[in-house]
């Protein structure tokens, strides 16, 4: 596996987002979602110029995201011999759902979410520098969704701790929307939230794309053209 080397010039970055309906933007008809926001704002005029592909699917675990990771990354490098840059990860909340009733099996037992996520993280890591954008809290109200899967706050907070844990332990950032949206409170959260209770709308997604876009750990990618990696 050929990783990703720094740059020997200044030039705009290959980044990948990979993830589930959060990277998609899926609820967001209007502008496509943060991750569509962020790469049309890195084409204007004297922005930085980076390339973002948005690799989300709807649905997608952890253990399918680990599945495409690798063929995703070595088919985004455009030019021979590259590849990405930067991995941006989003995922976990369809493994926290609860399968038909409230006390019901998650979707991925937390034990086995454990491993998956560290392997994830392990594998992204191998490959070029790596950050995590956390799962959105839910309007547990709304459960179930598709009258099956019920979401609910408590293994949103297990499963994104878990998450953070484990970037923490390798030193890759985590962006923690659950704790910073659960903080604004019920109110402002639930204007963000479609129908479905699961996804943002667009407000919602102009929300996440102003939380993402001043975390330290990417501001520097979008605030500085000259930006090298390190």
């Amino acid at each position: 596996m050929q990783l990703s080397l720094s740059p020997t010039q200044c030039q705009p970055l290959k980044i990948i987002a990979l993830g589930d309906s959060l990277v998609y933007g899926f609820g967001d008809p209007e502008k496509g979602g943060w991750v569509e926001q962020l790469r049309r704002w890195w084409m204007l005029p004297d922005s930085s110029g980076h390339v973002l592909y948005n690799l989300g699917v709807r649905g997608d675990r952890t253990q399918q995201v680990a599945q495409r990771l690798e063929v995703e990354f070595r088919h985004r490098g455009e030019l021979r011999n590259r590849v990405p840059d930067l991995i941006i990860l989003s995922v976990g909340v369809n493994d926290s759902a609860r399968l038909t009733r409230l006390n019901g099996r998650n979707c991925t037992d937390f034990a086995l979410f454990e491993s998956e996520i560290a392997s994830l993280l392990d594998q992204a890591q191998q490959l070029c520098p790596v950050l995590f954008v956390g799962m959105v809290p839910v309007d547990e109200a709304k459960m179930p969704f598709l009258n099956c899967f019920y979401f609910n706050h408590a293994d949103q907070y297990r499963y994104k701790e878990a998450t953070r844990i484990a970037c923490n332990q390798r030193q890759i950032p985590y962006l923690d929307i659950f704790d910073q949206w659960m903080a604004r409170g019920d109110t402002w959260r639930n204007k963000r939230l479609t129908e479905d209770g699961l996804h943002p709308n667009t407000l919602g997604y102009q929300s996440l794309l102003e939380d993402v876009i001043h975390w330290e750990p990417l501001a520097g990618y979008h605030t500085r053209p000259d930006y090298q990696l390190k």
